[in-house]
């Protein structure tokens, strides 16, 4: 029998609260060891921390000064996770860090170097990847199951409202009070998952993704932030498979991730049946169609995953730094594109008092209709609408 592993959690609220969760009610095979957060009085676990005696530190060092631990998972804000990180490895820990990896792409090189020195392994936890059903997909398209990829295309309206801007000194903020780069927005934080997940599932090795070749953003803002809250982003790839990400927040109703990509003998999408059920639909060009199970139905894998790595009873990372690389260099690259992002005119904004919402009425249309004819908005001829540069990466 294995022993149960130690697990140290940075961040207990916020996502940190998924990961409690699952490690006190789930996982009988680990266990929290202890917790690191600056505010633990805001977790929905601190009483459950507190009755179970598990030690609370306001930070790692003073953790490590005094113990030790198997794995520590890192759902700290985004200017933190290359320091933490590289801390934890050097501290004898496996890591388990939130999405994005970072929110500076000269940091990939110091935590993959922290990574091969220490003998440890770093998980980046983007939830569709580490999925067995995504594993299964990726698998077939490498093996050309589908022929060669053509193109591909992702759509998330998430409304979010004042509230959400209001949670954290670091919503919405492209940089840290001493400098460091964060760019959190509706790509690099909730929906980053999809914007990464069409990258993942063209990656040529299980963990890597599609290599980007340009990136044109269309960025705009509905709410008093520092960054955008709607994007619309064409990014083309140095295998010559163009890609189309479009997401906002400053909508009104809810519309959860859709993507397509486009393959020589087959098409790919995201669908819903009548019950509301998602699933992976394969649409062959002869006219027969195969499933494979949604990704959103399980966010535990990549625990487990975890877990395992310590275990010895696996070794591959599945997704690590290099597969989320591809992320954080096109989020670098989008705000490249508009280095000044505009906020959407006041004349075509409105406020929900009730609901402390910015939305922009006309926008979750405007963005459906781009979606479907594969455009961005400023190729609509849509009255806000300004084109960044193409913005072309190393």
């Amino acid at each position: 029998m294995d022993e149960k592993v130690s697990i140290v959690l940075v961040g207990s609220s916020g996502y940190g609260a998924f990961y409690a969760t699952q490690l006190i009610k789930h996982f009988e095979s680990a266990y929290i060891k202890a917790v690191v957060d600056v505010a633990p009085e805001k977790s929905a676990y601190y009483q459950h921390f507190i009755d179970t005696n598990t030690p609370i530190y306001s930070s790692l060092e003073a953790f490590y000064k005094e113990s030790e631990a198997d794995a520590a998972i890192i759902s700290s804000p985004i200017q933190f996770h290359r320091q933490q990180s590289i801390y934890a490895l050097e501290h004898g820990s496996h890591v388990l860090c939130e999405k994005p990896a970072t929110g500076n792409p000269e940091d990939l090189a110091a935590m993959a170097e922290a990574r091969d020195r220490t003998g440890k392994h770093l998980l980046i936890g983007f939830n569709w990847s580490f999925s067995p059903d995504v594993q299964k997909l990726k698998n077939d398209i490498q093996n050309g199951l589908f022929g060669k990829p053509k193109r591909g295309k992702a759509l998330v309206l998430w409304p979010r409202n004042l509230d959400y801007y209001g949670r954290s000194s670091w919503a919405g903020k492209a940089y840290g009070p001493n400098g460091e780069m964060i760019f959190d927005s509706v790509a690099n934080n909730a929906t980053s998952h999809f914007l990464h997940h069409l990258f993942y599932l063209l990656g040529a090795e299980t963990n890597t993704s599609a290599v980007l070749n340009d990136v044109t953003a269309e960025l705009y803002r509905a709410n008093p932030i520092e960054t955008f809250d709607t994007c619309a982003v064409r990014i083309q790839t140095k295998d010559d498979i163009e890609l189309l990400y479009i997401a906002s927040h400053a909508v009104k109703n809810q519309h959860n991730p859709y993507f397509e990509i486009e393959f020589e003998n087959a098409t790919l999408t995201r669908e819903a049946d009548e019950e509301g059920k998602h699933f992976i639909q394969v649409h062959w060009n002869d006219g027969q169609t195969t499933q494979y199970v949604d990704p959103e139905n399980d966010h535990s894998p990549k625990i487990a995953l975890l877990i395992d790595l310590v275990n010895g009873k696996r070794s591959d990372e599945i997704c690590g730094i290099e597969a989320a690389s591809s992320h954080v260099n096109c989020i670098r690259a989008m705000h490249e594109s508009v280095p000044v992002i505009p906020n959407f005119p006041e004349d075509v904004t409105a406020f929900d008092e009730e609901k402390k919402l910015n939305w922009v009425p006309g926008l979750e249309e405007t963005l459906k209709e781009c979606y479907t004819k594969g455009v961005l908005p400023h190729e609509l001829g849509v009255s806000w609408a300004k084109v960044g540069v193409c913005k072309t990466l190393g």
